[in-house]
Formats: C-alpha cells, structure tokens, sequence
C-alpha cells in the first residue's frame, strides 16, 4: 500500500497531503466511494456540512473501523462551517451536527467554508423573493473567534479558512489567538494561485488545493467553457510521463507541498488518482505547468457578488 506523505501544520498537527474530496458526491455513491478510498490507503477525507452526504461518509468510517480496517486516529477528516452558521453562538451547535453526522467524538481540521455569511436561522441557501440570496452582516473575524472556542474543547484539532484572500487572511491573523493552520482554495494550473500560495507560506499557513483537476461536474459548467483534463499541452505532458492528464494535475500539487484532495466515486478513478508517488515532474516542466495559468476560477461564488466580504471582488488574491 502506498505511504502518503504527511504536512504538518504550525500547531504541530499533521495532514496526509493527499485525500478524498467529497463535494458533488451523492449521498447514495459517496459511502462506497469513501470505503474504497479507505481500502486502498487513503486517510484523509475532505467533507462539508452543506455537501449534504456526511451521514453517508460516516456510514463509511464507521463501517471501516468496526472491520479493523482503520482506527479513528489514523484517520484525517476535514469537515466546514456553512455561511448560515457565522453568527458566533451558532459555531459550536453546527459544529456539533457534523460531529452527529459523521459518528466522530472530534474532526481534525474545522474551516470557515466562506468568509462571507447568509441569512441565519432558515435555509441553507436563504432568497428573497427576486430569488437573491439574503446576506448576514457578521464579521468574519467574530466567527473566527468562536472556531477558537471549539477548538480549544477539543471539538476539533485545528482550524483554519476556505476561500479567504489576503486581506481577509491578515485581519485574522491580527486578531487570532489560535493561528489558521490551513487555507482551502480552488487551485489547479489555471488558476495557480502562486501569489496567495507565497503569502501563506510566509505564514506558516498550509495549503489545501479543492478542483485540482477542474472541477470537470461542476453543476454550472457550460458546454463552451474550456476543459482543463483536455487542455492539448496536458495532454502532452501525460504521454511524455506515461500517466494521465489527472495523475500529471495532482502530481503539479503535490511537487508544490500543497495538499490535494480530487473527488470521485468510481473506485478505479479514486486508485488511479493516488498513482501518483511514482514519477517526479521536471524543474522546467513544473514552471511550464506554471505557465497555463490564466485566472481561470471554475468556482466563482456568483450566489454571493454583492456581499463585502466576497473574497474574490475585493482583493487581487
């Protein structure tokens, strides 16, 4: 079975670099998907509450576990805090939920999954009736303080930020007695984000890289917008290392020390994804690599344009 490197954060804690992503996994696949992950060494996985599917993931740890398969603590799991949790007495209580649905005591890393909070005490993705999503004015910075909270009761090991850009990051590192010890962002050789890579780097903060290959089944894809997985000089590049465009994608991440977690729920596709320990990227093909970028953001949170912490209107990275 393959050694996954580890990562480890500036608290000491570590993080295998490579996982399971779970987003767009459906509740009735994604059970098996994280079963056969485990089964073939994964033993990090990445969930979130408005995934909608943590019940059916936990179904799968705790499955593995009772067959001696894996214990808890060889376990790495990431779940997130969704933007109708932001006001801080509802941190602990959301927190509390994922811990239900996955049938853990604790998770070992806890992000804020936008800085940008909705409307609180409704629906997941609260509107009005024009059909716009209803914004909560709380400050990032206090929901960041209540993460402090759950982490020191022992709800989680670590936390940290998805999708914050830099200014965001600064003002909580200026006010944060319990430092982000990972940032989540879409990343992949479109979108390279060297700069904010470089920045976090600076401090001590790990990256984590979600759509590493594109994110191909994003539910708002159009037929005309470009395929990363089909880009010709990627193509090139996998015959030249006899891998595929997807194994040459996380090989790029992982080169870069940025942890990688590709989703799938075919069991081939999730083994194929981990073949990845085997082959070493050149120096000048890793800057070739660099070059596709484009700011190419497959995700862009269009649900949410209009909100002062949107993090991607407001600052260069």
């Amino acid at each position: 079975m393959v050694q996954i490197p580890v990562i480890k954060f500036n608290n000491g804690q570590e993080i295998p670099i490579f996982g399971l992503g779970t987003w767009k996994s459906k509740p009735g696949e994604v059970t098996s998907a994280v079963k056969d992950a485990i089964d073939l060494g994964y033993r990090h996985i990445d969930c979130a509450y408005i995934y909608g599917n943590e019940k059916e993931v936990g179904e799968a740890i705790k499955s593995k576990i009772a067959e001696g398969v894996v214990t808890r603590e060889e376990l790495f799991i990431t779940s997130k805090l969704w933007n109708t949790f932001h006001r801080p007495e509802l941190v602990e209580e959301a927190l509390k939920e994922t811990l239900k649905n996955l049938g853990v005591d604790y998770i070992n890393l806890y992000l804020i999954h936008w800085p940008l909070g909705y409307k609180e005490g409704g629906a997941l993705f609260p509107t009005n009736e024009a059909g716009k999503i209803e914004f909560s004015d709380v400050d990032y910075v206090d929901t960041w303080k209540a993460l402090e909270v759950v982490q020191k009761k022992g709800l989680t090991k670590s936390i940290g930020l998805s999708n914050f850009n830099k200014n965001q990051i600064e003002r909580i590192l200026k006010v944060a007695t319990v430092k982000p010890v990972n940032l989540q962002i879409e990343c992949h050789p479109y979108l390279n984000q060297n700069r904010l890579i470089d920045f976090c780097k600076s401090k001590d903060i790990a990256i984590t890289a979600y759509s590493p290959l594109g994110s191909p089944d994003r539910p708002w894809a159009k037929p005309e917008d470009p395929q990363l997985l089909e880009d010709p000089k990627l193509k090139t590049l996998a015959t030249k290392y006899g891998k595929t465009p997807a194994q040459v994608l996380l090989r790029y991440q992982i080169q870069r020390g940025v942890i990688t977690i590709p989703k799938s729920t075919n069991k081939s596709r999730i083994e194929q994804n981990m073949s990845i320990f085997d082959f070493v990227l050149s120096g000048d093909d890793m800057k070739y690599i660099d070059t596709f970028d484009c700011n190419g953001r497959f995700c862009p949170m269009t649900a949410g344009l209009g909100h002062p912490y949107h993090p991607f209107e407001n600052d260069e990275y």
